[in-house]
């Protein structure tokens, strides 16, 4: 699933909505060009979590974070 900014999610008991997506190279040996995306999720309590798309596609995965909208 594809997650984007404005992306609706209830984490728990918390809703909140993904505000950013940032994408980081590194360059590394094996392959030349290494991505990671991570999101930035802003909720309605007013916090803010940066959380990388492997640990979100995980917890998606266990039922801890549902995607809304």
């Amino acid at each position: 699933m594809k997650i984007d900014i404005g992306t609706l999610i209830m984490d728990g008991d918390k809703f909140g909505v993904v505000r950013n997506v940032i994408v980081a190279g590194t360059w590394s040996e094996e392959p030349l060009f290494n991505w990671t995306t991570s999101y930035e999720i802003a909720y309605f309590d007013g916090t803010v979590c940066i959380m990388t798309e492997n640990s979100f596609h995980r917890l998606m995965e266990i039922g801890k974070i549902e995607v809304l909208a």
